[in-house]
């Protein structure tokens, strides 16, 4: 199952794709957000139950047929079961409420599952939107390369993780947070809040020199692990723990040349022109960084 955050006039819709259905389920609290412009979550909760009462008293078998399934909380992050609702089922539940935002929410809906069919057919379609994506959001072109070679990556990486009977969740963020103190000394968590990071993805906030390391700590990560094929799961965190050291110290020796830390509390809103600076103070032209 992968779940994902959709954008409705950019207000957020929690989403999973079911691989076995070949379909996507909504959250129905969040699509009861956007219907009624709501943003309070727990309003949209209350709206929600009240909603799906009166669909019960009316006898109403959709509400019976609802799945629940784990997606984060807007609240506190914390995976929780939740109501959701595949593309027929929402367009019903849809016809219950009165909104000015139905006609245009439909609309949406349709857009959606037309992508994830063509993405299906073209992998590289899903490399484009993410693109456009990063591209609305105010990045540098260089900046979103980077960005998605890390997507890359750490795919390749936790694919090497499932091949070696790591579970996702709980052991994949203990071995990710070894590789983040391993190359930048601190947890995942210290390194968010050296941000000003609270639910955001540390990578979307990260400088291009910083997702280099990363990208380091994880491919190195990847390879030790092909060539030990490590069958516990201890040994795997011993791996994570040696890959990120390898990008550790080539953070110490940028940060010994440049006498600047690597390490930045700029979060994305500010690092326009980080990147320049820690170029133009290595003393690599514009050219012989692009070939480099």
């Amino acid at each position: 199952m992968e779940n994902k955050i959709q954008l409705f006039e950019n207000q957020p819709v929690r989403t999973a794709w079911v691989e076995e259905e070949e379909e996507w389920y909504f959250s129905v609290v969040d699509v009861i957000g956007v219907l009624t412009e709501q943003k309070d979550y727990d309003a949209a909760k209350n709206y929600w139950k009240v909603t799906k009462k009166r669909l019960k008293d009316e006898g109403n078998q959709l509400v019976t047929n609802c799945n629940q399934l784990k997606m984060k909380s807007p609240k506190d992050g914390k995976r929780y079961n939740t109501d959701v609702a595949n593309t027929e089922q929402l367009l019903r539940i849809i016809q219950s409420i009165p909104s000015k935002k139905a006609e245009p929410f439909k609309m949406w809906l349709a857009q959606v599952g037309r992508e994830r069919i063509e993405e299906v057919i073209d992998p590289e379609l899903t490399i484009d939107r993410a693109l456009e994506t990063y591209a609305k959001k105010g990045y540098s072109k260089e900046w979103i390369n980077q960005r998605l070679q890390a997507i890359q990556v750490r795919k390749e990486l936790t694919d090497e993780w499932d091949k070696r009977g790591v579970s996702k969740g709980i052991e994949y963020a203990i071995l990710t947070d070894e590789i983040t103190k391993a190359w930048s000394g601190m947890s995942t968590r210290q390194y968010k809040n050296l941000k000003g990071l609270k639910k955001e993805n540390l990578r979307d906030n990260m400088s291009t020199l910083e997702l280099v390391l990363n990208m380091l700590a994880e491919a190195t990560t990847t390879e030790i692990s092909k060539q030990q094929q490590p069958d516990t799961f201890e040994d795997s965190r011993q791996i994570a723990i040696e890959g990120g050291a390898i990008a550790g110290e080539a953070r110490e020796s940028i940060e010994k040349r440049t006498g600047k830390p690597v390490i930045t509390n700029k979060n994305a809103e500010q690092l326009q022109g980080l990147v320049a600076d820690l170029i133009e103070s290595v003393g690599i032209s514009e050219e012989e960084g692009k070939t480099n």
